[in-house]
């Protein structure tokens, strides 16, 4: 299908656009929801009055081949925000993994993101409870970070080194 006779009109569903071909989205899980609301709130709470504003299931169009509809991004350039879309690179990007979604996440929208400059890149895990942190260097995203979970009985099977490396705060560059 060409990305370029496609329009939104044709269906009720959305889509996004990778590498010029039409990939339709099914609806989310119930889990995938809660993470996404949670993330949301967490960001929308952070950023109160400051420039930067979270967006979420919003579309970024990069061109007319490269069209996503992230799970949550952060923009803090309100120049590129319109009501459609976003029109350009977010500050930052996360994307929640689906078993639908995870090979696009991995490589396709993680190779886009970095080619249009996209400053830094999470990918929620909410199966493995953990988030990977990618940052922006030199036009590629280099991993930064991977926070992990642990509710009370795994965290008293770790060893007191493992427990001292844990980190609880993502630190958003």
């Amino acid at each position: 299908m060409n990305a370029m006779a496609y329009s939104y009109s044709d269906t009720r569903d959305e889509y996004e656009i990778i590498n010029g071909e039409v990939y339709m989205m099914s609806s989310p899980k119930a889990n995938h929801i809660r993470v996404n609301g949670n993330l949301h709130g967490i960001f929308r709470d952070y950023l109160k009055g400051k420039t930067c504003e979270p967006f979420s299931n919003f579309n970024v169009y990069f061109n007319e081949e490269d069209h996503f509809i992230p799970d949550e991004m952060i923009v803090c350039n309100p120049d590129i925000v319109e009501d459609d879309a976003v029109h350009g690179a977010p500050d930052l990007v996360v994307e929640i993994l689906s078993k639908s979604t995870a090979k696009h996440d991995r490589i396709d929208k993680f190779f886009t993101y970095a080619k249009y400059g996209v400053k830094e890149y999470w990918i929620v895990d909410p199966k493995n409870k953990s988030i990977e942190v990618y940052l922006l260097k030199d036009g590629v995203l280099i991993p930064d970070d991977v926070y992990q979970y642990y509710n009370d009985e795994e965290l008293e099977d770790l060893t007191e080194k493992e427990r001292d490396g844990l980190k609880f705060e993502i630190k958003v560059s």
